[in-house]
C-alpha cells in the first residue's frame, strides 16, 4: 500500500510539474510577442524564437501541449499575442503564424542533440518555415487570392528573413546547453 501511494505521489508530482512547465512556457510565449517591431499587418516579434526555444528544452509534446495553451489563453481573451487577444484576433492577419506555431514547436520539439551545428540549424530552419508557410497562405487568404504569392511574401515574410537567420544562429550555438535542460523536464 505504501509503495503504491508512493507512486501515485511521484506520478501527480510529475503531472503537476509538467503543468506548472507548461504555464511557464506560456508567459514566455506571451513576453516574447511583446518584443516587437513595429511592421505592419505583421510585426516582427520574439515568438518563433520563443516556439523554437520550447521544443529544443521541451521536447515535442511538452512543447506542442505549451503552445496549444498559449493559443487558447488568447483565444479567450487574455491579452498574450502581440497586439492582444481574442477570438477576433484569431481571424486576423497572423492568425496563420500562430497555428504554424504549434507545427514549429513539433518539429523543433523532434530536435536531437548533434555534434554538427549545420544539421541543428537546417533543423531549425525546417522548423521556422513551417510557421512562416502556414502564416503566409492565411495571410494571402486575408489580404485576398487575387495579390500574388509575391506580394504576399514581401509583407509577411521578406522584412522578417534577417531577423529569423540571427534567432536560428543563436539558437544553434545555445541549443547543446538547452538539450541539458530537457533532461530536467
Amino acid at each position: 500500500v505504501v509503495i503504491m501511494q508512493t507512486v501515485k505521489y511521484i506520478e501527480d508530482s510529475k503531472i503537476i510539474k509538467k503543468f506548472l512547465v507548461m504555464i511557464f512556457g506560456t508567459v514566455v510565449l506571451a513576453i516574447s510577442s511583446k518584443i516587437q517591431t513595429p511592421y505592419s499587418p505583421v510585426p516582427a516579434t520574439m515568438q518563433t524564437f520563443a516556439v523554437m526555444f520550447l521544443g529544443i528544452v521541451l521536447g515535442y509534446k511538452l512543447a506542442v501541449a505549451t503552445v496549444v495553451l498559449y493559443l487558447i489563453e488568447g483565444l479567450l481573451g487574455l491579452p498574450v499575442f502581440a497586439k492582444g487577444g481574442g477570438y477576433i484576433y484569431l481571424m486576423g492577419p497572423t492568425s496563420g503564424y500562430l497555428i504554424g506555431f504549434v507545427i514549429g514547436a513539433y518539429l523543433s520539439g523532434l530536435a536531437k542533440k548533434h555534434r554538427d551545428p549545420i544539421v541543428t540549424f537546417l533543423h531549425l530552419l525546417i522548423s521556422v518555415s513551417a510557421i512562416y508557410l502556414l502564416g503566409l497562405l492565411w495571410l494571402w487568404n486575408f489580404m485576398g487570392f487575387d495579390k500574388s504569392f509575391n506580394e504576399v511574401f514581401l509583407v509577411g515574410a521578406k522584412p522578417f528573413l534577417h531577423l529569423e537567420i540571427y534567432k536560428l544562429l543563436i539558437l544553434t550555438v545555445i541549443s547543446g546547453q538547452l538539450f541539458k535542460l530537457r533532461k530536467f523536464i
